[in-house]
C-alpha cells in the first residue's frame, strides 16, 4: 500500500469526533463544527430547538455566538463508548449582542451554563445529538423568570397557587 493511500485510513473514533467537535464549538469554528455532522444529521437541544446539520446547526450556533460574543466552552468530562459519546460541559458568557437570542433582545447579563450532550458517532460523523441543560437556570440568569428564593419567586409562586385554589374550588361548585 502506497503511503498517501487515503482509501484505508480510518475515521475517527467516536471520542476523537466529540473532542473535535467540542473543541470546534470552543473556537466557534462553524465549519469545523458542522464538517463533523453527517448531512441530514439531527440535533435535539431538548426544550430549546431541533435542528437538522449542517445548516440547523450552522444557524444556532452562529446566532447564539451573535448574542453571547465572549462564549466561552469547556469539557468538563467525556466517556464514549461504541457510537456513543457522553459530554459534560459549562459555559460561561454575557448576553452582550447585537444577535438577539431565542427571540430575546441581548440584556447585558453574565450567564454560567453546564449541560451534557449525547452523541451518536457513525462511520466518523455525528449523526444524532441529544443535549440537555437547564432552562429554568437559563432564564433566570436572563432576567426572564424571577430567582429561587426571592421576592418575585415567591410572589409568582403565591399567585400560581391561588389561582390553582380558586380553579379547584370551582370545580367543586360545578361538581356539586
Amino acid at each position: 500500500m502506497a503511503a498517501d493511500d487515503k482509501s484505508e485510513q480510518k475515521p475517527m473514533t467516536t471520542a476523537q469526533v466529540a473532542r473535535a467537535y467540542f473543541a470546534a464549538l470552543a473556537e466557534q469554528d462553524l465549519e469545523a463544527a458542522t464538517a463533523l455532522w453527517k448531512p441530514g444529521g439531527t440535533d435535539h437541544l431538548h426544550g430549546l430547538a431541533e435542528l437538522e446539520a449542517p445548516g440547523g446547526v450552522t444557524q444556532f450556533f452562529a446566532n447564539l455566538f451573535a448574542a453571547f460574543p465572549d462564549w466561552e466552552f469547556e469539557v468538563l468530562e467525556l466517556a464514549a463508548s461504541g457510537q456513543n459519546a457522553g459530554v459534560r460541559w459549562r459555559t460561561a458568557a454575557t448576553f452582550s449582542g447585537p444577535g438577539h437570542f431565542q427571540g430575546l433582545a441581548p440584556t447585558g447579563a453574565p450567564v454560567v451554563v453546564e449541560g451534557c450532550d449525547m452523541l451518536r458517532v457513525v462511520d466518523g460523523q455525528i449523526v444524532e445529538n441529544n443535549a440537555y441543560t437547564s432552562g429554568t437556570d437559563l432564564a433566570q440568569q436572563l432576567g426572564m423568570l424571577p430567582k429561587q428564593g426571592s421576592l418575585a419567586d415567591r410572589a409568582v409562586t403565591g399567585a400560581f397557587n391561588a389561582r390553582t385554589a380558586a380553579a379547584a374550588a370551582l370545580r367543586k361548585l360545578r361538581e356539586g
